[in-house]
């Protein structure tokens, strides 16, 4: 098989409909819409979640637990990926950045252990595992914090 040859599975391209173009077109008149009614009218109709008048599901619903509008989210980044850098350069979340390992250099970054370190490096992140922290000190390396 050749790149040539390659077809979309049978079904996966369907034709656009096209509606309000006369009677002939089997979707005039009222496009599909049905005759009169909330639906049938321009604009949005209905928002998600909404019962015609019913007490909607979502507030019939018990709610439970605590979610904070402040959560923390981490970067998190393996001793394994940190291991291949060299010595002597600290590795910064700027430099995770350049190598890939972390979408935004600005946001909070978080080592985790997991892997073995044979090599003293100089680590800064916001936060850090116990195993993560305990494995980069006994290689002879360092940790700092960034404040966050």
């Amino acid at each position: 098989m050749q790149i040539h040859q390659i077809r979309p599975p049978k079904g996966a391209i369907r034709k656009r409909k096209v509606v309000g173009r006369g009677t002939g077109s089997g979707h005039g008149k009222t496009s599909g819409r049905g005759h009169k009614g909330q639906n049938a009218r321009s604009g949005r109709g209905t928002r998600p979640g909404f019962q015609g008048g019913q007490s909607p599901l979502i507030k019939s619903i018990p709610k439970r637990g605590f979610t904070s509008k402040r959560k923390k989210i981490f970067q998190l980044v393996s001793l394994k990926s940190i291991a291949k850098f060299k010595e002597d350069a600290p590795i910064t979340p700027e430099m995770l950045k350049e190598k890939g390992l972390i979408n935004n250099p600005h946001g909070l970054v978080k080592i985790l252990g997991g892997a073995e370190l044979n090599k003293p490096l100089t680590v800064k992140a916001h936060s850090f595992s116990k195993s993560a922290e305990e494995k980069i000190k006994t290689s002879g390396g360092k940790i700092e914090l960034i404040n966050a």
